[in-house]
């Protein structure tokens, strides 16, 4: 029987005290367990105010962003450019119509000169008659570049004054702060400087009646560029080489859009009010479902995170497309058809991918890998697939086979632990009613690890959307919400990530700015997509746990 401190007799006063000590505790009074239970639960506490902290922060510097774009919002209608950029719109459209054409004589031109054997001079000649129809297609929107050119005058001056007084109202609010703790006759000199700034009250319902009064003058030039886009559909010229799929009939659709949303634009111009008021919440739609992030602009500055969030969603469909066959599969040939001696050999090394630094990985798909996806695109047998050849070397699927990289270790070593886990008698139950090895992990094996292999791709998709420096390289970092027209070859296009325009412009803003407030906005975003994720990866792990038990 052990002995305890009331059996000790009294004779052994050394061996008592031993006990004692050793029951007391020998750190400040605590037992090693004691020790051990403190040290553990002040590193969880350590994590928990860190965390606090990083969400305060983040949460902190991107509430900001919704009244600085309201007031954002507000004097880009003040001032007149929302009014403006209608017109702009109708401008842009007539021109990517202008765009259709020149790419329609592109393509009759090669025909000419590959096909048709002819000199590049002898087709400009047979191009001739397509050359001065799309030189008048073109003339028709000389009166109304003109007239944007006197509006945008208009509106960027007025903008550009009012800029210029919040600047002096918030120098003279900074010089003003200054005086309280500054000695008396710094403080007088600092206060006559401040009473000596003059600041503009600009009257925006009298500075905008100039740019309206133009109005009537774009409805007269709509009027005319109606009169001659019609008169150009009704003689199109015809094509050297006829083409299967119609061009010219395609411009004719463009054209009559064009003029029908001529008219929606002529309405709006007719019916825009400076006076509407904006709402808060349209200044947090615009982050939210914006289409455009434009900054440092001379005209406006849009903070809209749909190109960013779909170029990240994009990248990181792509890597999983990739990293979840090849890591799920690793694991099921490692954990259940590998000998000891393969297993040895290859879990090391997929896990070894996991050190490798992401910039390293960065720089061999600039060096490296871009270049070699581009040279195949190339090949003749290959342009019957869709985005080939690839314009671009850095797009979203150099930097998806990058990520799927990344991804890999973290899917192989949750599946292979999600796939350990499942109850060897399984396994020996559908062997012993005479299944195959393949048979067995198919049916059985994998099913059963499902829960545990949806919890590994959910976190491989958590780790690929908050990489940073891979995008930031590999990408291209095109700001553009991908064109879904283009099918497939969508993937071989330049995107920018979350991560990659937070990596990108932080360091070049100025603190408490619209544009620092909005990549925070964009970090709240990420910072929401990972949350999700890894919640619904331990919900998954812990209905796995219990299914298992």
């Amino acid at each position: 029987m052990p002995a305890t401190v009331e059996s000790l007799p009294a004779a052994r006063p050394s061996t008592r005290e031993a006990l004692l000590r050793r029951r007391r505790g020998w750190f400040f009074g605590l037992t090693g367990d004691q020790v051990v239970k403190y040290v553990f639960q002040g590193n969880a506490a350590v994590s928990i105010v860190v965390l606090a902290l990083i969400t305060f922060t983040i949460f902190r510097d991107a509430v900001g962003f919704i009244p600085k774009n309201h007031a954002n919002l507000v004097i880009y209608r003040l001032a007149g450019l929302e009014f403006v950029d209608l017109l702009r719109e109708q401008v842009a459209a007539h021109s990517a119509i202008s765009r259709y054409l020149a790419s329609v004589r592109a393509g009759q031109l090669a025909r000419l000169t590959k096909d048709g054997g002819l000199t590049p001079a002898e087709a400009m000649t047979r191009l001739a008659a397509f050359d001065a129809f799309a030189n008048r297609f073109a003339d028709t929107l000389g009166e109304h570049e003109a007239l944007l050119g006197s509006l945008t005058d208009l509106a960027t001056s007025l903008k550009e004054r009012k800029k210029v007084a919040e600047d002096l109202a918030e120098a003279r609010q900074n010089l003003l702060g200054a005086v309280a703790g500054a000695p008396p006759e710094r403080a007088a000199a600092l206060r006559a400087e401040a009473d000596g700034m003059t600041i503009e009250v600009i009257d925006f319902k009298a500075e905008i009646q100039p740019l309206l009064a133009l109005r009537p003058e774009i409805f007269a030039a709509n009027e005319r560029q109606r009169a001659a886009l019609q008169e150009l559909l009704a003689a199109p010229p015809a094509l050297p080489v006829p083409a299967a799929d119609r061009p010219l009939d395609k411009f004719g659709e463009f054209v009559n859009r064009y003029l029908a949303e001529m008219d929606v634009t002529a309405r709006r111009l007719a019916t825009w009010n400076q006076d509407r008021p904006i709402g808060w919440m349209e200044a947090f739609n615009a982050f939210a479902f914006g289409r455009q992030w434009v900054t440092a602009s001379f005209w406006q500055d849009w903070y809209g995170v749909i190109p960013l969030l779909t170029g990240s969603l994009l990248i990181a469909f792509l890597a999983l497309l990739i990293a979840l066959p090849l890591g799920v599969a690793a694991a099921v040939y490692v954990n259940q058809v590998a000998r000891p001696a393969e297993q040895r050999f290859i879990k090391p090394y997929i896990e070894f991918i996991a050190a490798i630094p992401s910039v390293v990985l960065g720089f061999f798909g600039i060096a490296m890998l871009g270049e070699t996806l581009r040279r195949v695109s190339q090949l003749p047998g290959l342009d019957w697939v869709p985005g080939f050849p690839m314009a671009e070397r850095l797009n979203a699927t150099t930097a998806a086979c990058l990520l799927a990289l990344m991804a890999i270790p973290t899917i192989f070593s949750l599946a292979e632990d999600a796939i350990n886990n499942v109850p060897r008698a399984y396994q020996e139950a559908s062997l012993a009613l005479g299944a195959t090895r393949l048979q067995t992990i198919v049916r059985i094996t994998v099913p059963a690890a499902l829960s545990g292999i949806m919890a590994a791709v959910l976190l491989g998709f958590g780790r690929v959307i908050g990489e940073t420096m891979v995008v930031l390289l590999c990408a291209g970092n095109r700001i553009a919400i991908p064109d879904l027209g283009a099918g497939f070859g969508v993937v071989f296009q330049p995107v920018h990530t979350m991560t990659g325009i937070i990596a990108q412009e932080m360091g070049e803003v100025v603190r408490g700015s619209i544009h620092y407030r909005a990549l925070f906005m964009v970090g709240v975003v990420l910072f929401l997509i990972s949350l999700l994720v890894n919640w619904l990866a331990q919900r998954i792990v812990r209905r796995y746990r219990i299914s298992i038990g």
